[in-house]
């Protein structure tokens, strides 16, 4: 084992040249793939852990060089990548599964002000209690997810960034999370805004929960729109029990008015445009 990891990480260091800003994409695309076979193949947690560290050194690499902007991972399933048109902000993610104790998420946010960029490493587990809708959260005390799309908004100062994420923490009920990230003058990161209105309340982020076995849909439609299912309980004996929720066919939506994300119940989607 010990010869092993001695292998890899002198290839790491052959594929990267974070002094130089450099990275040979392919080669590198090809060691991440295997690495991710092997942690699905994997059944020992020790064994998951080493590759996952692997993967980690790799990203670290990658994160900090001059090619992370300009460049994306082909054919990696597992390896969640979101880059906006302005190359302002990129996101890395992924998840590793454990056996014997909580799954864990790790998260890249790669943030380019336009002088430097500067790069966040947020390390979050799996956990069954909710991702609370009132609170702001920081890189300390970050929930975990996987985040899959993102738009950003704003100006100046002001500037922050919408994200659509989903977490499997808890084994009977999945959550797919409205969140909004943004950085401080100071260089910190904190996810929450409270800019999200459902009749006289604002909460920081939107949070939906519903049973594991369940398909949601959560997507922008257009950058002043999110549109999701709406979530209804099996039977209304089950109400409130987030495990027996899932989808009803009809559909709700937050949309971007007056700088407020506002919800609006039973939109029609059809013929929106993107």
């Amino acid at each position: 084992m010990k010869k092993i990891s001695i292998f890899l990480i002198l290839t790491f260091i052959k594929l990267f040249s974070v002094s130089e800003g450099v990275a040979s994409g392919s080669d590198t695309s090809a060691v991440l793939a295997k690495l991710f076979s092997r942690l699905m193949a994997s059944r020992d947690d020790t064994d998951r852990i080493r590759i996952n560290d692997s993967i980690k050194f790799i990203i670290d690499g990658y994160s900090e060089s001059d090619t992370a902007f300009t460049h994306r991972f082909d054919n990696l399933k597992y390896l969640g990548q979101i880059t906006l048109k302005d190359s302002r902000l990129k996101i890395i993610t992924w998840n590793l599964i454990l056996a014997d104790s909580p799954g864990r998420y790790y998260c890249y946010f790669i943030n380019n002000t336009g002088k430097q960029s500067r790069v966040y490493r947020l390390e979050g587990r799996y956990t069954e209690a909710p991702v609370k809708s009132d609170v702001i959260y920081n890189e300390k005390d970050w929930y975990g997810a996987l985040y899959y799309d993102l738009r950003r908004y704003g100006k100046g100062s002001e500037n922050y960034w919408v994200l659509l994420g989903i977490d499997f923490g808890n084994p009977s009920v999945t959550r797919k999370i409205i969140d909004v990230v943004s950085f401080t003058p100071e260089g910190g990161i904190i996810f929450g805004r409270r800019i999200f209105g459902q009749g006289n309340t604002a909460k920081f982020r939107e949070v939906l929960e519903y049973s594991s076995e369940a398909v949601v849909s959560l997507k922008f439609v257009s950058d002043k729109s999110i549109v999701f299912d709406h979530l209804v309980p099996l039977s209304p004996a089950m109400k409130d029990n987030k495990q027996y929720y899932g989808p009803d066919f009809s559909y709700d939506a937050f949309n971007l008015e007056k700088g407020a994300w506002i919800f609006r119940s039973n939109v029609d989607i059809r013929n929106r445009k993107k």
